[in-house]
């Protein structure tokens, strides 16, 4: 039986595992490699206080996620594709190495956003705004 997410360091391991497979994906791995490049030490700091705040109830992000994936996708258009298939391999990384409510709830908050951040990118490219 797989243990829930508990901690800090299940976070790390779950971001970590994750983005394993999304630098090697054929449909997101290069929208990464424009943005992030190789150098991931900014990134997964971010990632792992994102992760902390929403499933841990951690302190630690202060960021904008739909201010930076506006951004993102004036230089990348980010397509229904990319979405599907990141909340794809994020479901299928959550669910081989965890199960239990904070399993499900990160499936679950990733699918919620990645329905905002589409749904925020589609308006932002109609008028133009930023929410």
């Amino acid at each position: 039986m797989k243990k829930d997410i508990s901690g800090e360091d299940d976070i790390k391991l779950l971001v970590d595992s994750f983005y394993d497979k999304v630098k090697k994906d054929e449909t997101i791995g290069s929208i990464f490699q424009s943005i992030i490049g190789d150098d991931w030490s900014h990134h997964l700091p971010i990632m792992y206080n994102f992760w902390g705040t929403i499933l841990l109830h951690k302190e630690g992000y202060k960021g904008n996620v739909i201010k930076k994936h506006i951004d993102i996708d004036k230089k990348i258009a980010l397509q229904k594709e990319h979405y599907d298939r990141w909340i794809l391999l994020w479901s299928n990384q959550v669910d081989e190495l965890f199960e239990g409510d904070i399993a499900s709830e990160a499936k679950n908050r990733a699918s919620l956003m990645i329905h905002l951040i589409s749904m925020k990118v589609e308006w932002s490219r109609l008028d133009g705004s930023i929410q």
